[in-house]
């Protein structure tokens, strides 16, 4: 399969087709072969990658840095203390400073506004690392464990357990619908997806003759499921709304009674990360049930989280080459 993406942005998987989604995965595999056999190409000799990072991270800034450096490229990472975004400066106008100096730009932070905006005004690609909306590039990495787990990504039985309105549930529930799976949210009614992008992903899925479902009932919506997926039930600056998510999703914590209810053996469950699993971290601490998952899921043979971290690098190390050459 051959696409073209070159010059191309990636601020949401909504402007990416199906064919172009699997495109990136298939890469990515390739990508993280060649590696392991010691044949990668360095195909990004010479470029130069700002990275422009609002809100901390781990798996995303390591994996943008990792890829770069397997292409050959350069990094400059710019937190929230070394530019003047949306601050003293204008968003257009750094945009076209750093669109003059870099041949591509990542952002991860608040607003959908704002990479929209750097994407409209540097004349170069620019990569979504996160935004309070969406997270397409978690996405490409939880879709190319699949592939990996499942050899298919079409039909799968996919199940979403928690808060179905954050960034990771939005952008799942997109991808789903373009891939064509049977994609379920499984959460409390007050935190369904927003209607709107409901209705954009039903537009998709009659293309691709997805099915997309909504339930609070956890048996229901977790039988016969391939994929169980969660994540932390409060974002990055959300930490005053911790004490009513726990009350609203303690229920949903995945167990392995949970995964049983599936009824299928080789069930994997996935989880982009951070994780309070085992309670070891002192925010955890701090407030000892909100623990997402159990630790015996999480340390289980179900698990694929470490796979689902590491193919972070190989997916953004494919938009990377396929924008950018």
């Amino acid at each position: 399969m051959t696409v073209n993406l070159k010059g191309r942005s990636l601020l949401t998987l909504k402007d990416y087709s199906k064919r172009e989604i699997l495109y990136l995965i298939d890469a990515a595999r390739e990508l993280k072969e060649h590696k392991a056999h010691g044949t990668l190409k360095k195909k990004l000799e010479g470029k130069n990658i700002a990275l422009l990072f609002e809100k901390s991270s781990t798996r995303t800034r390591c994996a943008f840095v990792s890829a770069a450096v397997n292409e050959g490229a350069h990094t400059e990472y710019l937190g929230k203390n070394d530019i003047q975004l949306g601050g003293k400066e204008t968003v257009e106008d750094t945009a076209r400073v750093l669109g003059r100096m870099f041949d591509a730009i990542e952002f991860r932070g608040f607003k959908q506004e704002t990479v929209d905006l750097l994407a409209e005004y540097s004349g170069v690609p620019v990569w979504n690392g996160l935004t309070d909306l969406y997270h397409p590039t978690q996405i490409l990495a939880d879709f190319m464990t699949v592939k990996e787990e499942l050899s298919m990504l079409e039909n799968v039985k996919f199940a979403y357990v928690g808060d179905g309105r954050n960034n990771v549930a939005n952008s799942l529930m997109i991808g789903a619908a373009k891939i064509g799976m049977d994609f379920r949210v499984v959460s409390p009614v007050s935190l369904f997806p927003d209607k709107h992008l409901v209705k954009e992903c039903e537009f998709y899925a009659q293309e691709s003759e997805a099915r997309i479902t909504f339930t609070d009932s956890i048996e229901d919506g977790v039988k016969g499921c391939d994929v169980i997926y969660t994540d932390i039930w409060a974002s990055m600056g959300e930490e005053d709304k911790i004490p009513d998510r726990i009350n609203l999703l303690k229920p949903y914590k995945i167990t392995m009674n949970m995964l049983k209810q599936t009824g299928k053996e080789d069930v994997i469950f996935l989880h982009c990360l951070p994780s309070f699993h085992n309670l070891k971290t002192g925010f955890a601490q701090k407030y000892p049930d909100i623990c997402e998952v159990e630790d015996e899921v999480f340390e289980s043979k179900f698990s694929r989280v470490f796979d689902q971290a590491e193919n972070r690098l190989w997916t953004i190390e494919a938009v990377m080459v396929a924008t950018l050459i």
